[in-house]
């Protein structure tokens, strides 16, 4: 693979991260690591998920919870769209107790890792951008 220039490498940094953010493993698929995209894909969906089961979309609250929303836009932009339907009418989405505790633990904890693969998918373009030794999976069981 050619080394890319500096102003190149930078660009295609940023789209593997803006992709990666605006669908989970999208940065690793990307980067032809599809068995990689698919497991981030299905757990930070579903732990998402099950934090919305639980809580409902009011755990999504940008006004009154903005340390978790922080957390929680780390998801995908969509998050910006509940964000915003649940800011609307919040007493239409309004969840108290345990549920919205928990359920904002799942949904800001799926941003955060998020967030980890973002950096990860950021750092194996960077690797394979710069012709610097790029980590494989050992093949053999021992």
């Amino acid at each position: 693979m050619a080394q890319r220039s500096e102003a190149n490498n930078v660009g295609f940094l940023m789209v593997i991260a803006i992709l990666a953010w605006a669908v989970p493993g999208a940065g690793h698929y990307m980067l032809k690591e599809k068995k990689r995209s698919i497991i981030i894909f299905v757990t930070i969906v579903i732990v998402f998920l099950i934090g919305l089961y639980v809580g409902s979309i009011g755990v999504i609250n940008p006004i009154d919870s903005k340390a978790w929303y922080l957390a929680q836009i780390m998801n995908s932009p969509i998050v910006a769209a509940l964000g915003h339907l649940t800011s609307s009418a919040p007493e239409k989405y309004r969840v108290f107790g345990r549920p919205n505790e928990i359920g904002q633990y799942y949904t800001s904890i799926a941003g955060l890792l998020n967030l980890l693969c973002i950096i990860n998918a950021v750092y194996l373009g960077h690797l394979r951008g710069s012709n610097l030794e790029y980590p494989t999976p050992c093949k053999s069981g021992g």
